[in-house]
């Protein structure tokens, strides 16, 4: 049974507004990009890397990017700009559903880097936008300067995580007064019994380092903008590749940095340092006390770790 993690992708609000802009994708379908911080957001040759040049950011899900928010204030150290895949946001919605399929994905990317004249670019993504990261990084290795996977999905590398680590990282929240419902609720998702809508709601606290009211906001932001055929169509056969996305991933010569939340189940520490394994230059680091969504738990941290690296 695999475990829901594209629904842990939650909201949070936006500072400042973003500067939103359209292009067409490699097929003609209209895609929306979302800039923060100084700048346009075009770069020339050779600027990735500099102050100036935006760091591009994958959302998971896929769903609206929206939820990402400028990342808890990166814009603050480098412009950030979010793709909005197509099906999503305001991204226009394809003639051809099958473009849905997280291979193809790359494809849009690619088309994002050329519309921001970007010779190189840091790329960011979170979660299920990984597994679109890492295959881009695969059939574009020479575009991609540095790459940052944030909690990622393990999907395109074929890495499994045991229901056992999922119940052992989740225990750790047992003095939460809503642990014992969520609990009951993950060993049911985790053992493969029937669940549905209930449980998975049930379970969304353990995406937070802290389930309170902006929390909860989050959430239902969240399970406002999904789209279940665009999620579905995200994974559909022949999305995935493992063997030679990891063979390609060995051969990949630039930096890498994973970060993991501390009490994250859809992606457990472990398993984010076995992952930054299957890199030549891969580092992995865990957030105290974070989830699945780090830059809403403690965004001083976050942006320190990225922003550190990043320079």
């Amino acid at each position: 049974m695999r475990f829901p993690s594209g629904r842990f992708a939650v909201g949070v609000p936006e500072r400042p507004a973003p500067r939103t802009r359209f292009f067409s994708s490699y097929d003609g379908t209209s895609l929306a990009c979302h800039l923060f911080g100084d700048g346009d957001g075009d770069g020339d040759e050779g600027s990735a890397g500099d102050a100036g040049a935006p760091v591009v950011c994958l959302p998971g899900g896929p769903t609206d990017s929206r939820y990402l928010g400028d990342l808890g204030g990166l814009a603050a150290h480098r412009p950030v700009v979010r793709l909005d895949f197509r099906g999503t946001g305001e991204s226009a919605v394809a003639e051809d559903t099958g473009s849905y399929r997280c291979d193809r994905l790359v494809g849009d990317v690619e088309a994002l880097r050329r519309h921001l004249g970007l010779e190189r670019m840091d790329l960011l993504a979170h979660c299920a936008g990984a597994n679109v990261a890492v295959q881009y990084v695969r059939r574009h290795p020479q575009r991609v300067r540095t790459l940052t996977l944030v909690t990622p999905s393990v999907r395109a590398v074929g890495l499994t995580i045991d229901g056992g680590l999922r119940l052992e990282t989740a225990r750790s929240r047992s003095r939460e007064p809503w642990f014992p419902e969520a609990f009951a609720a993950l060993e049911a998702v985790v053992e493969g019994r029937p669940f549905g809508e209930k449980e998975v709601k049930a379970i969304a606290p353990f995406s937070y380092g802290r389930w309170d009211e902006a929390a909860r906001a989050h959430q239902a932001a969240d399970e406002a903008r999904r789209d279940t055929e665009v999620m579905a169509a995200f994974g559909a056969e022949g999305a995935f590749d493992p063997d030679g996305t990891r063979a390609a991933l060995a051969r990949f010569a630039g930096p890498v940095l994973l970060v993991a939340g501390e009490v994250d189940l859809a992606a457990p520490p472990r398993t984010v340092d076995e992952y930054a394994g299957l890199f030549a230059d891969g580092e992995s680091v865990v957030q105290p006390g974070a989830g699945h969504n780090p830059w809403i738990d403690d965004p001083e941290w976050f942006v320190r770790a990225v922003a550190g690296f990043l320079t």
